[in-house]
């Protein structure tokens, strides 16, 4: 029996077993989760939870869609923690289980210890008497809370649980199938479109909507304040309006970016909130917290480490700096979003991580009662983050408000994807170390600055929702966040080594101002700091004369850290070629971090060639989950995680100009091509009586540490300013 009082945080909030499934007389089971497709799986490995616990067969499990009108609310699907959060999915099974064991023992007049369950037959152990959830179903309540009847079966009960059920979402996906909320078709839809301002300063100074509404099929031409946009019948006539709209305005422009080319001197010279993350002594001291500003640090201390003296006069020290440009999302698909007004409601279809949140996000923006708005999840391509699937859900909502009683349906432009979607924050960082004559670390500093990571919906108390700051009265939208450092953190994520260092002082300044709207994307800070800390690492190494790998080991003493760098290590063939690394061009990286200082254990080695231009040729991986639900689940995280970062790490970056972003197109701003995608091979650890964590941002940092390592040692410079470009290169080289 589960105590109530050590019943998972998802039970408190949604304490109720029918909130989290329904058993059917015709067999099957429908699962109701907050937690929400992105094309991770999550759908079908919440599907084996279920089944393990119900003691039920795969096949009769059906995850239905997230959505407000049922379901539980489990806030956000993001920072890996679906899988984690699935202990609550897990303990009200185990009760609904208890609940049909106990009907069954009092039908028959047997003890409950005494039922036996198999794919959904409950039956007593001399198999005198048994019966279903099946033909129990329409007598055992499950509106009812959840007490702890059951605890959840124990490891050596899983049947399902950690074999690589097939995915039940790719059938539809594989065979073009409509799955998408771009395929989305509605009784009665309507195609809408939405002309954006040329910059984030613009406002509108007049427009002439006769020449638009004249167009035929064009249903409604709609302003509210800097808020454009048509209805048409069709989304070809409404491709014509939007062109037609965006010839009839005329706008005002001002400067409000930053200089691209001076984004180190930005960043550390604008006004500041200081977090100490850590601070062991290392550094100058503590830093002020808002530098510029008034206020007070935000103490963060963690656990201490072994301290050791040293001769001031024997150590060595070195410093360095990393960066990164503002990174796009850059889905595939661009952002979509569908709404319907009725007269008893508000009806939104949308692709977001977060329809709770969304909810109260457009109740609040669009001035009704909360409980009049219904939002249906249905699966979009690709988010990784907060991109603009909110924002097109909220465009969707002011069209449709113009034609009630008919759904509108918005899809976004590539331009607007790419210039209008919130970005992952340009950040910069300062590391520095004190090394004693054999090379020990004696002392670590490390300052990060970084605009936000989160402007969600509801952020700051704002709708944070792009059209709701355009209209006429609008919603501002506030400098973006950061979320606690006891979730995370965003600037300072992953901002602390898991080496064994006496001393450290580690501190992350967030940016009180925002040019350019950031928000969440995959892994927040953590990307650039476990870059800085992996390189800088590697260049302490090779600074002490000391072979990279063993530099880690040396200074590793967690012991699934050690498994995870050795298993990539001996798995890639460390270091994986004879005579001196780079003659050729093609040398071997290798990176490692603990995401979130509290999930996955991931390390990777990374071979490439870097002759005429960068390419990455093989990534080897080995990743720790603890206790792993779907093994071809987690690779699939590792790998597209992976690939992912070397597209960071080669070639993405947001180019803007003082008025406005300029890579609008997949010619301005590129991604990783199919051809250019390496080799991956990826080993899972599974760790059975450890809890479950996620999988899908453990590999970004380490693969771009390994890939940035790899080409140091390639080609004897290293490009410390991401993405690592050839012209980056040549220009190290002359240095």
């Amino acid at each position: 029996m589960t105590s109530p009082g050590s019943l998972p945080r998802g039970i408190a909030a949604n304490p109720r077993v029918s909130q989290w499934l329904t058993i059917h007389d015709d067999g099957t089971v429908h699962v109701f989760s907050g937690k929400v497709e992105l094309g991770q799986g999550i759908l079908t490995a919440l599907g084996q939870v279920a089944a393990d616990e119900l003691g039920i067969a795969p096949h009769r499990v059906r995850v239905l869609p997230a959505t407000t009108a049922s379901g539980p609310d489990q806030g956000l699907t993001a920072g890996s923690m679906s899988i984690a959060d699935s202990e609550a999915l897990r303990v009200a099974c185990a009760e609904a289980r208890a609940l049909f064991v106990q009907r069954a023992a009092a039908a028959f007049g047997a003890g409950a210890d005494e039922v036996v369950v198999a794919d959904g037959v409950l039956r007593d152990r001399d198999g005198t008497w048994k019966t279903s959830y099946w033909e129990l179903a329409a007598g055992v309540d499950l509106d009812r809370e959840i007490r702890g009847l059951a605890s959840p079966r124990p490891v050596t009960g899983h049947a399902v649980v950690g074999t690589s059920a097939a995915r039940v979402d790719l059938p539809d996906k594989l065979t073009g199938r409509p799955r998408f909320i771009h395929d989305l078709s509605l009784p009665g839809q309507l195609a809408g479109r939405v002309v954006r301002p040329p910059s984030p300063a613009a406002r509108l100074l007049a427009f002439d909507p006769v020449p638009v509404e004249r167009l035929p099929g064009v249903v409604a031409v709609v302003r509210d304040g800097d808020f454009l946009g048509v209805v048409a019948e069709t989304e070809t006539g409404a491709e014509r309006a939007a062109a037609a709209l965006r010839r009839a305005c005329r706008w005002r422009q001002e400067d409000s970016l930053p200089p691209q080319e001076s984004m180190r001197a930005v960043l550390r010279g604008a006004e500041t909130e200081t977090t100490v993350v850590r601070d062991d002594g290392a550094g100058p001291g503590t830093a002020t917290a808002r530098e510029g500003g008034a206020g007070s640090a935000t103490a963060a201390a963690g656990d201490d480490e072994l301290a050791e003296d040293e001769p001031a006069s024997t150590a060595t020290s070195r410093s360095a700096t990393y960066t990164r440009g503002f990174i796009a999302h850059a889905s595939i698909a661009p952002s979509c979003g569908a709404a319907r007004w009725d007269e008893d409601g508000l009806t939104v279809w949308s692709h977001s991580q977060g329809i709770h949140p969304l909810r109260r996000a457009i109740a609040r923006a669009a001035g009704i009662d909360v409980a009049t708005v219904t939002v249906h999840h249905v699966e979009g391509a690709g988010a990784y983050g907060h991109n603009g699937y909110y924002d097109a859900a909220y465009d969707a909502v002011l069209l449709a408000r113009a034609v009630p009683g008919r759904p509108v349906h918005v899809v976004w432009s590539r331009a607007d994807e790419l210039t209008w979607s919130p970005m992952g924050s340009a950040m910069v960082a300062d590391v520095g170390a004190d090394l004693a004559p054999d090379g020990r670390l004696l002392s670590w500093t490390y300052d990060v600055w970084s605009y936000g990571h989160t402007a969600r919906p509801g952020y700051a108390g704002s709708p944070g929702l792009l059209a709701a700051a355009h209209t006429e009265r609008p919603h501002p939208l506030p400098p973006s966040a950061d979320p606690v450092l006891a979730g995370g953190g965003g600037t300072a994520r992953n901002a602390v080594p898991l080496y064994v260092i006496p001393r450290r002082a580690i501190r992350a300044h967030r940016v009180l101002t925002t040019p350019i709207r950031t928000s969440a994307l995959r892994t927040l800070g953590a990307y650039l700091n476990v870059f800085a800390i992996e390189s800088f690492i590697d260049e302490l190494a090779a600074a002490a004369g000391r072979d990279a790998l063993e530099y880690r080991l040396a200074h590793l003493t967690d012991p699934r850290a050690r498994e995870v760098v050795e298993r990539a290590a001996l798995a890639a063939g460390w270091p994986g070629r004879p005579g001196p690394p780079g003659e050729d061009g093609v040398a071997c990286g290798i990176g490692f971090a603990r995401y979130k200082d509290s999930g996955a254990y991931c390390a990777v080695v990374a071979e490439v060639e870097a002759v005429r231009d960068v390419r990455v040729r093989r990534l080897t991986i080995a990743v720790d989950v603890g206790r792993v639900v779907n093994p071809d689940g987690v690779a699939n995280q590792i790998e597209g995680g992976a690939v992912q970062s070397v597209s960071w790490t080669l070639k993405e970056r947001v180019r803007f100009d003082r008025t406005r972003i300029t890579s609008d197109d997949w010619e301005s701003y590129p991604i990783l091509r199919f051809t250019e995608v390496p080799e991956v091979v990826v080993e899972v650890i599974d760790r059975p009586d450890e809890p479950s964590v996620g999988a899908g941002e453990a590999a970004q940092g380490p693969t771009a540490a390994a890939v940035g390592n790899a080409v140091a040692a390639a080609v004897g410079v290293r490009v410390r300013d991401l993405p690592i470009t050839a012209e980056r290169i040549v220009a190290a080289m002359d240095d």
